[in-house]
């Protein structure tokens, strides 16, 4: 007697939603951009005046620094864009370095033909204000092409980020936005890119969610699911890199 075919088994491989794209993550500030002011404080072209290569950053109270916050927030979230498929490229590695120049890093993002960009940073305002704000791009001749896009990217990032329980900044921004134009990573993009600073890190309650490694997988999380929808629902027309799906 011959057997009937037995039906292929289904494939158990997880989803892979952004395979084919590539993802640009910027983590602000270096951990040690204190040790050379030299080379920190000189003069770049930010694509519209002079601004320094870098700054410090600032830190909570208690001396954990924007930079280590903002590194660690991006080390999770490289690996969930990876786990999702995505090719990563940042615009530095470790968090023991100087630099580089804020120009540089656009460049670095431009180069890699990004689809999308974050650069992760932590506020260092008033004690008493707390929350996230989004700081999006103004049309200034290099970036023009993907200002729309990058106010769309804004929205769904401001959605998902009031997901991990830092509310909406209440000294900062309007409704959670502010357009900045003095900004090189901002002025030079190419493609869609937004600033986020993620909390007030000289807040006391903001700051004992940013020192927390579950909150800061939480918040790389929210940044990963704002990237997914944005690039999944973008029109194929429309997409400044170089990957495919």
């Amino acid at each position: 007697m011959i057997g009937t075919a037995q039906p292929a088994a289904a494939s158990t491989a997880p989803a892979k939603p952004l395979a084919g794209y590539v993802v640009g993550i910027d983590p602000g500030h270096n951990g040690r951009n204190w040790s050379n002011p030299t080379f920190i404080n000189h003069k770049i072209w930010n694509g519209r005046e002079w601004e320094a290569c870098n700054t410090t950053g600032t830190s909570t109270n208690a001396g954990y620094s924007e930079a280590a916050f903002n590194f660690a927030v991006a080390t999770y979230l490289k690996r969930d864009l990876r786990a999702a498929g995505a090719k990563v490229v940042m615009t530095r590695t470790t968090n023991n370095g100087v630099g580089p120049c804020v120009n540089k890093r656009a460049q670095i993002l431009n180069k890699a033909h990004v689809d999308v960009a974050i650069d992760i940073h932590g506020d260092g305002g008033p004690s008493s204000g707390r929350g996230f704000t989004i700081l999006r791009p103004v049309a200034d001749g290099p970036n023009d092409k993907v200002i729309k896009p990058s106010f769309r990217y804004a929205k769904l990032l401001r959605t998902s980020f009031r997901k991990t329980g830092m509310p909406i900044s209440d000294y900062y921004g309007t409704n959670g936005m502010q357009n900045r134009n003095d900004l090189a990573g901002l002025n030079l993009t190419k493609v869609p890119q937004l600033l986020l600073e993620c909390g007030n890190m000289r807040n006391a309650t903001d700051a004992k969610l940013m020192t927390s490694h579950a909150w800061q997988k939480r918040a790389a999380h929210a940044i990963k699911r704002a990237m997914t929808h944005f690039l999944k629902t973008r029109s194929s027309g429309s997409r400044t890199g170089t990957a495919r799906t």
